[in-house]
């Protein structure tokens, strides 16, 4: 899920997510979907090196193990979304075992962090300690999306996917805070909707596993005034505050003990047409297991955040890879659905391409199909499209959302320590 003013936050160079989500029947709208960003193909790389449609991508998942790779799913969910990826996700109050594992928690490879639900966290919520910001106030955090923003406090938790353990992350609650306490206006929260139920995400949360291991890093431990981090006093008067990076919002992966250094998201092909639903895998770490080894794939370096350099129909594009994005987001002239849609509702089925090149000049040509939006979800009971595509309202960029990932074995690695960020298909 990608941020649009930097976020989720103003003047960080983090990034969460453009997403666009299924709002109804037949209401197509540009929202929140878990950015993250953000945001492949595996064995053949048919998806990264060849023209063809968008099926010629047909890698399957590998059996998930329960230890460093766990199920994904992508279905109606909670509040039926289409193109939605989910894992489940178990938070504890640190160094305890007072737990409650929340399913539908979206994966979003374009932002950088957990980020829960309070009326989903329920059974656990009142045992994860505040983080404090540094005149003793409560933490807060307004993380800023395409549409809107989560607002809620900053807590620390044992973070447990699969057998994986990050010890005293700290992750944001969102909407245990009063929505009125939410700064508004110059250095408040972005402009847009408070989104803070599963009605505005679409989920009980979001798992940010971008390639970066803070929210915003050393922008917000330097400068207060970036919309991003406040502190608040007894959940009120909220005003901008700096943050360590050691206390920002943190993406888990990150923390855990070998398998640490990136991701792999295994989705299976579906027809253009759509599926009811699909399932997947989700594994921990790059090369650090018999399963997670980065052979047969292309490999592009990007920036912090998951950026790269691209093309589409001979102009340049800032292109990203958002499994939290619900469609493949970027600017034709294709007719939209409605005037008040951002999805693509062309004649005929497109075929298309674009291609990508990374920070040390490899490059990948990546085939796609676009189909009429409502032509694809009329009949309803389908959930898992390849072929979705709208506008992305953002000139320049281009956002391979979660069609992309299907049939593809997609590497995210991380920017750590002396390793540098790039994605691989």
């Amino acid at each position: 899920m990608r941020r649009t003013t930097l976020g989720p936050g103003a003047a960080s160079s983090s990034r969460a997510g453009n997403a666009a989500r299924w709002l109804g029947a037949l209401f197509l709208a540009l929202t929140l979907a878990a950015c993250g960003g953000g945001n492949d193909n595996h064995n053949s790389s048919s998806g990264g090196s060849s023209g063809g449609s968008s099926n010629t991508a047909n890698a399957q998942p590998t059996p998930v193990n329960g230890t460093n790779a766990v199920p994904i799913s992508v279905d109606a969910g909670v509040a039926g979304f289409v193109n939605i990826p989910n894992v489940s996700v178990k938070v504890c109050a640190p160094g305890t075992n007072v737990c409650q594992t929340i399913d539908h928690i979206q994966l979003d490879t374009a932002s950088f962090g957990l980020r829960i639900l309070s009326s989903a966290a329920q059974s656990v919520l009142g045992s994860l300690p505040t983080v404090r910001a540094a005149n003793g106030g409560q933490l807060a955090e307004c993380a800023g999306f395409a549409d809107g923003y989560t607002w809620g406090t900053v807590r620390q938790a044992d973070v447990r996917i699969g057998t994986e353990l990050a010890s005293a992350v700290p992750v944001q609650v969102i909407g245990d805070l009063d929505a009125s306490a939410a700064p508004q206006g110059l250095n408040g929260c972005p402009s847009g909707n408070d989104e803070n139920s599963t009605a505005d995400i679409g989920a009980n949360g979001i798992l940010g596993i971008g390639p970066a291991t803070y929210d915003c890093g050393t922008n917000c431990a330097t400068t207060a005034l970036n919309s991003m981090y406040f502190s608040c006093a007894n959940g009120t008067n909220c005003t901008a505050t700096t943050v360590p990076v050691a206390q920002q919002v943190t993406n888990p992966v990150t923390k855990f003990a070998v398998n640490n250094n990136g991701v792999i998201l295994q989705l299976p092909q579906v027809p253009d047409t759509g599926a009811a639903s699909a399932s997947g895998t989700l594994v921990f770490g790059i090369g650090t297991q018999g399963n997670n080894t980065l052979t047969g794939v292309t490999k592009l370096g990007t920036d912090t955040y998951g950026d790269l350099s691209g093309t589409y129909k001979g102009a340049s594009v800032q292109a990203f890879f958002d499994s939290g994005s619900n469609g493949l987001f970027f600017q034709d002239n294709f007719p939209l659905c409605s005037s008040s849609s951002v999805f693509y509702c062309p004649s005929s089925e497109q075929s298309l391409s674009a291609t990508v090149k990374g920070s040390e000049g490899n490059t990948a040509t990546v085939p796609f199909s676009i189909v009429n939006a409502r032509t694809l979800t009329s009949g309803g009971g389908k959930y898992a499209f390849n072929s979705l595509g709208g506008q992305l309202g953002m000139s320049g960029s281009f956002d391979f959302g979660l069609p992309f990932f299907f049939g593809r074995h997609v590497f995210v690695g991380y920017d750590l320590p002396g390793s540098s960020p790039y994605v691989a298909f």
